[in-house]
């Protein structure tokens, strides 16, 4: 080939790449714009990933602050429980429960009868795997359960009853009813036990940063994303789709300043806020209280999921437990202590009509929901606390910081002078009525 001939090809080929390049630059460009997350994005995908971070924190508080160890029961005296929302009408007993592909790790459960109990067993994002209890399991209601990785064979006693985890970790926290005797209910709450083969390599919690109630972790939940999803499997239908989001987030915010500024002003402003707002009323509502039938199994409804996880760690599934939370009056005022409220149970609707458990309501401090201190050291009310019925047989439940005037006092609750607060009224066992939404508390009347 002749030099200047050689010269000519050489430049069309410059020219061709360099057009080349452009449009792959252009190409490039248009894809980054595409993939700018839209404001809902980011508020989707902080909501998906902050379920899961309350659980994480529990995790790391259990493990490294209690240090209570893997494959340990936690045996909690009667009344104290380190999670939000206690119910104080069992003895808890709860754990970290750690497999692997070579070894099981048998739960042992005692003969319980005449009293409400249940094991129940959860994952990582705060969904019920299972309740070992004689109502799941009438044939075995109590004896050997060995907990099993999905999928994996490891040797179990013959005489176990076998389930399998979806991952190599679950928490398990199980309930013995009090049922006016304690006692006894803490001998039985003591036979739980566990037999663990040694060997089980346990992963430790993803370290996070720190945060509470009243300030909610922020767009540093976008640093890990990837290793938050890994740490544990979700069941939720969708989980898929937000999975995808979060990571394109977390790769938009690390571009640039201007990324991460506005991903942390779109948390701060609309995400937290839209948050703490469906927390102070979700689910169906009616009388000051408000209801999810999705806890224990959310669906794709991540936001339930938010809030259950954040006033109610560990909740249960309704056909266990129904839970409804009061934090308004029935005309939509927030609860407070400096305020008398009286919740009056008609003669043909009293709460035990209402389950084939137990029921109860318990007053707790917000937004950390603790239990209220108070020098009665009366937490609760319930189906064994003695109440006393009003003259035409209505059930009435006194709310005040002091005994009301004209109220019984075996049937007042104290709550915290000169600050809100928050109901919790379980039902244990709940009939088909509360399940489905046809019956509810009565409402929550503010008298003066």
């Amino acid at each position: 080939m002749k030099k200047g001939l050689l010269i000519l090809v050489i430049g069309f080929l410059f020219i061709s790449c360099k057009k080349e390049a452009s449009t792959s630059d252009a190409t490039t460009a248009t894809t980054e714009i595409s993939t700018v997350p839209t404001d809902q994005d980011i508020v989707d995908a902080y909501t998906y990933l902050y379920g899961r971070y309350l659980v994480i924190q529990q995790e790391n508080h259990d493990i490294n602050v209690e240090k209570v160890g893997y494959n340990k029961i936690k045996y909690n005296p009667l009344g104290t429980a380190q999670f939000v929302n206690p119910n104080l009408d069992v003895a808890y007993l709860e754990a970290w429960l750690a497999v692997d592909a070579d070894h099981a790790v048998i739960l042992n459960v005692p003969k319980i009868e005449g009293r409400y109990y249940t094991a129940e067993l959860l994952n990582g994002w705060g969904e019920v795997i299972v309740n070992i209890n004689n109502r799941n399991y009438p044939k075995t209601p109590y004896g050997k359960f060995a907990l099993v990785l999905k999928g994996t064979n490891p040797t179990i006693p013959a005489d176990a009853v076998k389930i399998e985890l979806p991952s190599e970790k679950t928490k398990m926290l199980a309930r013995v009813e009090l049922k006016g005797t304690p006692d006894i209910a803490q001998k039985l709450q003591r036979q739980f036990t566990l037999t663990v083969p040694e060997g089980i390599k346990i992963t430790p919690p993803v370290t996070i940063p720190d945060f509470t109630p009243k300030a909610p972790i922020g767009g540093e939940i976008f640093d890990k994303v990837e290793e938050v999803i890994a740490s544990y499997p979700d069941v939720m239908p969708k989980a898929k789709e937000y999975q995808d989001k979060a990571i394109s987030i977390e790769q938009y915010r690390k571009t640039d300043d201007k990324a991460k500024a506005r991903v942390d002003e779109i948390i701060k402003t609309k995400a937290i806020p839209g948050f703490l707002e469906g927390a102070k009323g979700f689910g169906t509502q009616k009388g000051g209280w408000s209801v999810s039938y999705v806890a224990g199994n959310f669906g794709n409804d991540i936001l339930a999921r938010d809030i259950i996880n954040y006033g109610g760690l560990w909740a249960n599934r309704k056909e266990e437990a129904v839970y409804f939370i009061g934090l308004i009056d029935s005309k939509g005022q927030p609860l407070t202590g400096d305020k008398v409220y009286e919740i009056r149970f008609p003669k043909d609707a009293l709460p035990e009509t209402a389950v084939d458990g137990f029921w109860s309501t318990t007053v707790y401090s917000v937004p950390d929901y603790r239990v209220v201190d108070n020098k009665l050291k009366r937490y609760n009310l319930n189906n064994v606390s003695g109440l006393k019925k009003n003259p035409d047989g209505s059930l009435s439940i006194w709310l005040a910081s002091s005994l009301p005037k004209g109220a019984i006092e075996s049937n007042w609750l104290p709550t915290p002078a000169g600050k809100g607060f928050s109901l919790n009224f379980r039902t244990y066992v709940p009939k088909k009525s509360v399940q489905e939404g046809k019956w509810f508390p009565a409402p929550i009347e503010q008298i003066k």
